[in-house]
């Protein structure tokens, strides 16, 4: 038996959901925005721009100034000493390690459980569900399988010895029990 057919029916109507993207992506993109602001309203960043005050896209270009990384660096950097609801409500206890592709340097970005749920983990179970999608005939859960992820190698230009350097899917740095996430492999 291909336990395959019975598996995909669980991911049929992740599929239709995905396939309303389509035809409907700036009503979610607004929505998803909406609900973002609204979580975020009473954190340090969402009082100083007043997220509470919009109640739109064009209200939001009008009112937030376009961002890069240097300018959220400060508020990033609190929140990996251990401050919370700079920057997000919820405790960001991880953060992502870029590919260091700007000014050559790899960026921290805070993760939330939020992100890992809604963002990480849902595009693991969407690419799934596309797969099954796109290949009727796919026997995808009736054997052995190879998931390939970020790679994590020693930094080779580094003195020191725990330096690594991942690809964006490969680490996530937890926040030590004290809060405190600037520690030695952190610093860099």
């Amino acid at each position: 038996m291909n336990p395959t057919k019975l598996i995909r029916s669980i991911f049929a109507k992740r599929l239709s959901q995905i396939d309303r993207y389509a035809d409907y992506g700036d009503i979610i993109q607004q929505k998803t925005l909406l609900d973002l602001l609204q979580k975020a309203k009473n954190t340090e960043f969402g009082t100083k721009f007043k997220f509470n005050d919009i109640s739109s896209y064009k209200s939001f270009a009008e009112n937030i100034p376009i961002n890069g990384y240097e300018e959220l660096k400060p508020y990033i950097e609190r929140t990996m000493s251990g401050e919370q609801n700079i920057l997000w409500p919820t405790p960001i206890r991880h953060f992502a390690k870029s590919s260091g592709t700007t000014n050559d340097k790899s960026k921290f970005l805070p993760v939330s459980k939020e992100s890992l749920q809604d963002t990480h983990y849902q595009g693991g179970k969407d690419a799934v569900a596309i797969y099954l999608g796109n290949n009727p005939e796919s026997r995808f859960f009736s054997g052995k399988g190879l998931i390939l992820g970020g790679s994590h190698s020693p930094n080779l230009n580094s003195n020191r010895h725990s330096d690594t350097e991942c690809t964006p899917a490969g680490q996530l740095y937890p926040c030590a029990k004290q809060g405190n996430c600037l520690d030695e492999r952190v610093r860099t």
